[in-house]
C-alpha cells in the first residue's frame, strides 16, 4: 500500500483515468456494434449514419491514447469497405 502521498495521489489519478478510459471504451464498442448491426441489417443509408457517427468517436480514441492508430485505421477501412460493397 502507498505510504506517500503522492504515491497515494497517483493511485486516486489512476483510478479515475482508468474509468474514463473504460467508458470511453465502451462507448466506441458501442458505436461499433451499431454499424454491425446496420450492415447486417441491410439498410445502407442506416449503416453510412452509423459509420459517420462512430469514425470520429474512434478517432477521438486515438488522440486520447486508449486506441492504436493503425488498429482504428484498420477497423475504419474495413468497415468502410463493407458498406460500399452494399450497394452493389
Amino acid at each position: 500500500m502507498a505510504n506517500h502521498s503522492s504515491a497515494k495521489k497517483r493511485i486516486r489519478q489512476t483510478e479515475r483515468r482508468t474509468k474514463v478510459n473504460s467508458e470511453r471504451v465502451s462507448s466506441i464498442r458501442t458505436g461499433l456494434r451499431k454499424v454491425e448491426e446496420a450492415i447486417t441489417g441491410g439498410d445502407k443509408a442506416i449503416a453510412d449514419a452509423a459509420f459517420r457517427a462512430a469514425q470520429p468517436q474512434m478517432m477521438r480514441g486515438v488522440s486520447k491514447g486508449v486506441l492504436h492508430a493503425n488498429t482504428v485505421s484498420r477497423k475504419l477501412s474495413r468497415l468502410s469497405k463493407r458498406i460500399k460493397a452494399m450497394a452493389a
